[in-house]
């Protein structure tokens, strides 16, 4: 394990910025557009995102749970709280008869976005993702939900056999109990960076306190999924360098957390996932 889970070699995120020249050009493509005109920029089945002005509105499916959407609003408020820079919320509200958060607008183009069109920076931006992924693990904020809570359930209700679901618990149990704050989707799609290089992080619907190492094995299971192996053990030895954290314990994280992730995932994802998930044979 780490020397100390809450990463405290990290940067300032406000301090480590993209060179502005590379997001120059590359912006949400909302440049010029009226500022009283709602615009589509993002769009599923169960919820929707505009842009209105200065505002982000994500309106969600007349079916969501309000629970969870304002547990979403929730975990959004406590994590701005910190010193991070994240879009802060202006209002929770019915539009168009369906409920919406109602966040600032960050005008800037997302690091994956800039991963995909400069390749040659690519050691760069991975550089600098893992740089503010620790400073984002050295916070602390005591009100929300435990990590551990959250994976005990999603093991209970993975399609996994008893035998298996037993021995995750019991390793999930074993493991050290950290608060770090852990964002729980610490995608390159979630880091918007402005025109002078500021990092903003968005998307805090799935945010814990909890061990570092589980974050990181969920980004690590993130690139790997997304067909990027070799940039995903690329960003698990980068990560384990910088913080001076053992390769193997993110390891004994990734069969909890790929068995947590099986209650959503894509059918393309199964197969990699039950077999990471199935602890004798993953080691």
């Amino acid at each position: 394990m780490s020397k100390n889970d809450s990463s405290k070699k990290g940067v300032n995120p406000s301090s480590k910025t993209v060179t502005p020249a590379a997001v120059k050009g590359t912006n949400s493509g909302a440049e010029g557009k009226d500022s009283g005109e709602r615009q589509l920029i993002f769009s599923r089945e169960d919820k929707k995102v505009y842009r209105e002005g200065d505002m982000l509105i994500k309106q969600f499916a007349p079916n969501y749970s309000k629970a969870d959407i304002l547990n979403e609003a929730l975990n959004h408020a406590r994590v701005e709280e910190t010193d991070l820079n994240i879009p802060r919320i202006r209002s929770i509200e019915v539009v168009d008869g369906k409920w919406a958060i109602i966040l600032d607008y960050i005008d800037g183009v997302t690091l994956q976005s800039l991963m995909e069109e400069h390749p040659e920076k690519t050691d760069e931006y991975l550089d600098f993702y893992v740089d503010l992924q620790m400073q984002v693990l050295q916070h602390k904020v005591p009100m929300l939900n435990k990590m551990k809570d959250k994976f005990n359930a999603k093991i209970s209700a993975a399609d996994l056999d008893a035998t298996t679901r037993y021995e995750l618990h019991t390793r999930l149990d074993s493991m050290p109990k950290h608060n770090n704050l852990c964002h729980g989707d610490f995608d390159p799609s979630n880091i918007i960076i402005t025109a002078d290089g500021t990092p903003y992080i968005i998307d805090w619907s799935h945010a814990t306190q909890g061990n570092a190492s589980a974050d990181v094995a969920r980004s690590y299971i993130m690139w790997y999924v997304n067909g990027k192996e070799e940039l995903a053990e690329k960003y698990l030895k980068l990560y384990c360098k910088k913080s001076d954290t053992a390769l193997q314990y993110v390891q004994r994280w990734i069969p909890i957390v790929a068995a947590s992730r099986l209650v959503k995932a894509k059918p393309s994802e199964l197969e990699l996932l039950h077999r990471w998930a199935n602890v004798v044979d993953y080691e």
